[in-house]
């Protein structure tokens, strides 16, 4: 098959947020055909795909449908029936990344227990079911412990830092307590997080980007800088990390491994999302090939790109502030005026304080010019909830 046939190719995309709407952007600019699955009517992605199929993304039926109508799946988040997905591989559906992919992810303990199987280092861990369990695991793991959700967690929810023996109980009660799947992971006091994006082609070709530096404020990613403080040593090892857990996982189209770099300068794995991630929308601007070009490009087995960084790169995210209501853009004009400033607004018709309404991104001939550009226009632009 020539590579111009590959784009009659009709693309399905579970999920139609903000990573769907990125996705299509650039799917659309290779002239594929794609369709959403999303419940919301006006989601980000809605007003760019050529069908939008509305329906509950646990709606076995609607998922169905969605394989009739498409060539090949792929989705922009976890938290999806993996069952339904398994049947329909089974039945010659193809999706990417692969439910196998997905079913051992999407259960962090699980993943955790892939990745070192495959003696990929990861902090320590173990499986937890009751109050007393977590104080027996602190008598080896010593206290601060992190309590997680097995599955389901997202941009810190599920999660529950436990500092003492007097909040087990607390914690236990908050993630669900008896009815929650829990695993307990040594508390890691890193230098600093990091994260790595990866695609891997449908022929086993892979690629990795240039590795960020993550700042966090809430459990939910504040900023990114691009490239990370790190030695060379640290980036090469990231680098093979990223190309292990690709194989491990035997990955179709893009990941990404977030890491922590400990006290004495060691790797951890801490988490793998199997699709585009907020911590690579960097690569819009600052390289040759975004994340979304990337893994449109590997799930219909096109060429990888270029994955350079053309020049250091931060983003930062734009969440949504003031009280829950119908957004409004403030000061997107003032952002703009700023030297190098790229704003992407995600179009979400309700902001709520903390929600991902958007992000900016600068790129400058140094990584301390695009910070304080960055800094700047973050204080200039606010998406908030509009009052009634």
């Amino acid at each position: 098959m020539k590579f111009k046939d590959k784009t009659r190719q009709k693309i399905g995309i579970i999920g139609g947020g903000q990573l769907g709407k990125m996705m299509i952007l650039d799917a659309k600019k290779m002239g594929f055909y794609v369709i959403i699955l999303d419940p919301t009517k006006k989601c980000p992605a809605h007003s760019i795909a050529d069908q939008h199929l509305v329906a509950d993304f646990d709606d076995r039926e609607a998922i169905r449908k969605l394989a009739e109508k498409s060539d090949l799946i792929t989705y922009e988040f976890e938290h999806i029936d993996v069952e339904v997905l398994k049947e329909l591989e089974s039945e010659g559906n193809k999706i990417y990344p692969t439910a196998r992919s997905l079913e051992i992810i999407q259960n962090k303990y699980h993943q955790k227990n892939v990745l070192k199987q495959d003696q990929i280092a990861v902090p320590e861990f173990k499986k937890v079911s009751s109050p007393d369990d977590i104080k027996e695991t602190a008598q080896e793991f010593g206290y601060p412990l992190m309590l997680k959700s097995c599955t389901g967690g997202y941009d810190g929810k599920g999660n529950a830092l436990i500092g003492s023996e007097a909040e087990v109980e607390r914690a236990f009660q908050e993630l669900g307590a008896e009815k929650s799947k829990l695993m307990i992971e040594k508390y890691i006091p890193f230098k600093k997080e990091i994260s790595i994006i990866a695609a891997r082609g449908l022929n086993g070709e892979m690629n990795v980007y240039p590795i960020g530096e993550n700042e966090h404020q809430n459990n939910i990613l504040f900023e990114t800088k691009v490239p990370a403080d790190i030695s060379n040593k640290l980036k090469k090892e990231a680098e093979e990390f990223a190309k292990e857990v690709l194989e491990v996982f035997e990955g179709i189209g893009i990941f990404c491994v977030e890491m922590f770099v400990t006290e004495d300068n060691q790797l951890l794995v801490n988490e793998i999302a199997p699709r585009p991630h907020n911590s690579g929308h960097y690569s819009i601007e600052g390289c040759v090939t975004s994340q979304f070009e990337q893994h449109i490009r590997a799930i219909t087995a096109l060429p990888l790109g270029d994955t350079t960084l053309v020049r250091p790169a931060v983003m930062r995210n734009i969440l949504g502030s003031g009280k829950e209501g119908k957004a409004e853009v403030v000061g997107l004009d003032s952002a703009l005026a700023v030297e190098g400033v790229k704003v992407h607004i995600y179009q979400k018709t309700i902001s709520r304080p903390g929600r991902k309404m958007g992000h900016l991104t600068v790129t400058a001939d140094s990584l301390d010019q695009a910070s304080e550009l960055a800094l700047e226009a973050s204080r200039l632009i606010e998406i908030k909830g509009e009052k009634n």
